[in-house]
């Protein structure tokens, strides 16, 4: 198994010959710090993993099999914010462990890991303790041998890492005290990084997302990287299980689609539409175990909120029953889709149209020009959409087709957020106006979703000799929420479908 460590660290080097012979200073008095207390030296084996053109050193990660120390073994780090990184350490073995190979897989595919650098640091290490002998954090100084092949780099680097639960500010406190005695906060966000560069070997800079020569196709390439960027770093948090992962990766495969769909004069179908069903199948596979979360969220919300007289026989332990019937197998399928040739295959492909993109002659124009006339589309089709809901009485056929403009309106409000960057505030406006739209047709459609689970839940009920009554009211309440949306929605799309919302665009 891998174990998971938050790191919250802040690594500084001397700015000077002069203050790296005076060292670190004592850091007795330090905010919180009352002791510290010196643990001795240790020496450290790190060889570093990656692919042969860099992968994964190009996002920030770094793979490692390190001898020597309380915690050898194979450590994966993976970049959260500036300065805070997860560690997931797996035993040490002879190849990189399996589970550490998994949360790689969307970068490496079918790559192979190889040794790319070999780290030997001599570490002196302190503990930074408090007036009740807690530690606070730890303080690592450490003489690094950097060797790729035949070249060699060597510097003194000096590591202040936070215990567990510490606030952070400690570390603003110690970088004030090292500032003093000639320390400043290291430009490499790891030894690894500073190795790759000491010995010129450091991989090329991730282009940012920059619309370039300003035209349409360039502006909507740049926002195609920036998804499929975040799809394949949602990819190992998705297999970890973090909190909105799934919901995350989802989105991003969504807005891939939806550009699609949207900037069809600037990117040739033929291309696009196949990708986009590979994304659709995506986004199903790993949409089962998440959209029962968001459903059992719903029927518990609403079941804390009914008075207790109206909860009759076991409610509790039969949603409970239900969940676990219906999430059964969800969380594997998520996960073998992940593991699936296919899904290496649609990445492999993602990255193949984004290196070669199919544009169109339409996606030399302006992006002040195109882009207006691509939102304003989807914006007619949305309101196509409202209408025809709108014109029909209420019942199934109304629930589909306001089903139909919730997602209109999703496709809407993402054509006006790429488009925020070129057209500025008139296209946020826009963005905000449909997600309103988008926000109450999805109340209404999740309503429609637990009426049926709610029907279901009162037939199982019934059927084991319990009571229904509860699962009723629920039902009941859960309709008065969409009679109550379908009353709203032309109030808002009044709102919304301001003609001056659209004329700004330009």
């Amino acid at each position: 198994m891998a174990d998971t460590k938050r790191e919250i660290e802040r690594k500084f080097e001397f700015s000077t010959v002069k203050s790296a012979r005076r060292g670190v200073p004592d850091l007795t008095g330090t905010a919180a710090i009352t002791a510290v207390s010196d643990q001795g030296t240790v020496d450290l084996d790190a060889v570093y993993y990656d692919t042969p053109d860099q992968r994964l050193a190009a996002d920030g990660l770094t793979l490692r099999r390190r001898t020597g120390g309380a915690d050898a073994g194979w450590h994966l780090k993976l970049p959260v914010s500036p300065g805070v990184r997860d560690e997931i350490a797996a035993p040490l073995g002879d190849t990189v462990p399996r589970p550490l190979a998994a949360l790689l897989r969307s970068r490496v595919r079918d790559s192979a890991l190889q040794p790319q650098m070999r780290l030997l640091s001599s570490r002196r290490v302190s503990h930074l303790l408090d007036a009740d002998g807690a530690l606070l954090a730890e303080l690592s100084t450490d003489q690094v041998r950097a060797e790729r092949g035949d070249t060699v780099a060597a510097w003194t680097e000096v590591e202040v890492e936070l215990a567990d639960g510490v606030d952070p500010a400690l570390l603003d406190a110690v970088e004030k005290t090292f500032r003093k005695a000639g320390l400043r906060v290291s430009d490499a966000p790891s030894k690894l990084a500073r190795a790759l560069a000491e010995t010129d070997s450091a991989p090329p800079a991730r282009a940012a997302a920059d619309p370039g020569d300003g035209t349409a196709g360039a502006h909507v390439l740049a926002y195609l990287r920036e998804q499929r960027d975040a799809l394949i770093a949602q990819d190992p948090a998705v297999r970890r299980g973090l909190p909105d992962s799934v919901h995350q990766m989802r989105v991003a495969s969504r807005r891939l689609r939806s550009a699609f769909k949207t900037h069809r004069k600037l990117l040739d179908r033929s291309a696009t539409d196949p990708v986009g069903e590979e994304l659709r199948w995506l986004a199903a596979e790993l949409g089962v175990d998440r959209d029962q979360e968001v459903l059992l969220e719903r029927i518990r919300t609403r079941l804390d909120e009914l008075p207790r007289t109206l909860q009759l026989g076991p409610v509790r332990a039969r949603l409970r029953i239900w969940n676990t019937a219906r999430s059964s197998g969800s969380r594997r399928r998520a996960l073998a889709a992940l593991d699936s040739p296919r899904y290496l295959a649609l990445l492999d492909t993602l990255d193949a149209l984004l290196a070669e993109p199919p544009l169109l002659k339409h996606a030399a124009t302006p992006a002040r020009e195109a882009l207006p006339k691509a939102v304003l589309g989807d914006y007619e089709r949305l309101a196509a959409r409202v209408g025809s809901a709108l014109a029909l009485e209420a019942g199934h056929e109304r629930d589909l087709a306001l089903h139909e403009a919730r997602k209109a309106a999703k496709r809407a409000r993402y054509a006006a957020e790429a488009a925020v960057p070129a057209l500025g505030k008139p296209a946020k406006r826009l963005a905000k106006a449909m997600k309103a739209v988008q926000t109450l047709l999805g109340d209404h459609q999740d309503s429609v979703v637990a009426r049926e689970a709610l029907r279901g839940l009162g037939a199982q009920a019934a059927g084991a000799s319990e009571s229904a009554f509860t699962w009723g009211v629920l039902y009941a309440r859960e309709e008065a929420i969409a009679e109550r949306r379908e009353r709203e929605l032309p109030d808002i799309w009044h709102e919304v479908s301001d003609p001056e919302l659209r004329t700004a665009l330009g």
